[in-house]
C-alpha cells in the first residue's frame, strides 16, 4: 500500500491556525518548519511529509507512530508534541530553541569532559522517563538530540520507539527500521528490536564520540564498522583522548559491550556511575531517579 502526498506548502502559508515562517530541516520523510500558532501567538515547530513523492505506508505509520506516542509524554527533556491536523497531514511540536549536538560535535570535535557527562546525564533522565513507561527510543543519536541552555536537551524523533508490551527481542518485520547503523547496538544489526539496553549503547557511542570526535571503527564503510562492531570491542579511548579519566573509559566500554547482559541495565545505572566523577556538589543536584537503587 502506498500514498501519493500532494500538499505542497512554504513558508507563509497558513495550514489551520498555523502560520509557516521558514523551513529549518528537512529530512528522508518530511520537512519542518518554524511556524506560529495564530491563536496563542507561541512559535511552534510543525513536521510536514513531503509532497509530490509517493510514501509507502510503514514511511507514514513512522510519521503517524511518532505523533501518537510522543502525546504520551510530559517530561522536560522531550519534545512535546501538540495538538495538530486531525487527518495526518502534519504535526505540530513545542519549538525548541537549541543546537542539535550533531552540529556542535562537528564543529567543536571532542567536547570538555564534564559537559560530554552532563549532556548524557540528561539524556539518561530522559530515557529513564520512556524507559519507565515501557517504550524504547531506538535511534538514539547526536541528529536526534536538541541541545538547550545550560545543556538541557530535547530529545526528537521517536518515529521508530516501540512500546515494550509487544515482544521486542522478536526478529524485526521485513522492511521495519531498527535503528541508524552508525549508533545501532549489535542486536539491532543482526536484525533484533532491541530492548533499554539498545538505547543504552547508543548512548554509549555518543558518549564516546563527544570525548574523542568520532565513534568507533570510523572512516570505514558503514557495512565494515557495523560488521567490526559485532566481532571486536571497540578501540580504547585513551588512544584517541588520552587526558580521559581511565574509570570513564571503563563506564563508556561497559555501555558498548558486544553483549547486551554485559552492559548497563538501563540508563539510570549508567548515570550512577557517571555521577561518581562529577563533584560532590553536582552530583547532588541529579534527580534522584537517576542516582538512587
Amino acid at each position: 500500500m502506498s500514498l501519493l502526498i500532494t500538499t505542497s506548502v512554504r513558508s507563509g502559508d497558513l495550514l489551520d491556525h498555523y502560520q509557516l515562517e521558514g523551513l529549518v530541516a528537512t529530512g528522508g520523510m518530511a520537512s519542518i518548519f518554524r511556524a506560529t500558532d495564530t491563536k496563542t501567538g507561541r512559535p511552534v515547530a510543525v513536521k510536514v511529509p513531503h509532497p509530490g513523492k509517493v510514501v509507502d505506508r510503514l514511511a507514514l505509520e513512522r510519521f503517524h507512530h511518532e505523533t501518537e506516542i510522543g502525546r504520551k509524554f510530559d517530561h522536560p527533556g522531550l519534545v512535546k508534541m501538540l495538538p495538530g491536523d486531525a487527518g495526518g497531514r502534519y504535526a505540530v511540536m513545542e519549538w525548541v530553541d537549541g543546537r542539535l549536538l550533531r552540529e556542535i560535535i562537528d564543529e567543536q570535535g571532542n567536547l570538555p569532559v564534564g559537559r560530554a557527562i552532563r549532556i548524557t546525564l540528561a539524556i539518561c533522565d530522559a530515557l529513564e522517563y520512556i524507559h519507565g513507561r515501557g517504550v524504547v527510543h531506538r535511534d538514539l543519536k547526536p541528529d536526534n538530540v536538541m541541545v538547550c541552555a545550560e545543556d538541557n536537551i530535547k530529545l526528537i524523533d521517536f518515529g521508530i520507539a516501540r512500546e515494550t508490551k509487544v515482544n521486542l527481542w522478536e526478529r524485526a518485520k521485513p522492511g521495519e527500521a531498527v535503528g541508524t547503523p552508525g549508533y545501532a547496538a549489535p542486536e539491532q544489526i543482526k536484525g533484533k528490536r532491541g530492548d533499554a539496553r539498545s538505547d543504552v549503547y547508543s548512548l554509549g557511542m555518543m558518549l564516546f564520540e563527544m570525548l574523542t570526535g568520532e565513534v568507533p571503527f570510523s572512516g570505514l564503510d558503514p557495512l565494515t564498522a557495523m560488521n567490526l562492531r559485532l566481532l571486536v570491542d571497540p578501540p580504547p579511548l585513551s588512544g584517541l583522548n588520552p587526558d580521559l579519566p581511565p574509570r570513564l573509559e571503563v563506564i563508556v566500554h561497559r555501555a558498548l559491550a558486544r553483549d547486551r547482559a554485559d552492559r548497563h541495565a538501563g540508563a539510570r545505572e549508567l548515570a550512577f556511575d557517571l555521577s561518581e566523577l562529577l563533584p560532590q556538589e553536582t552530583a547532588a543536584q541529579l534527580p534522584e531517579s537517576l542516582t538512587s537503587f
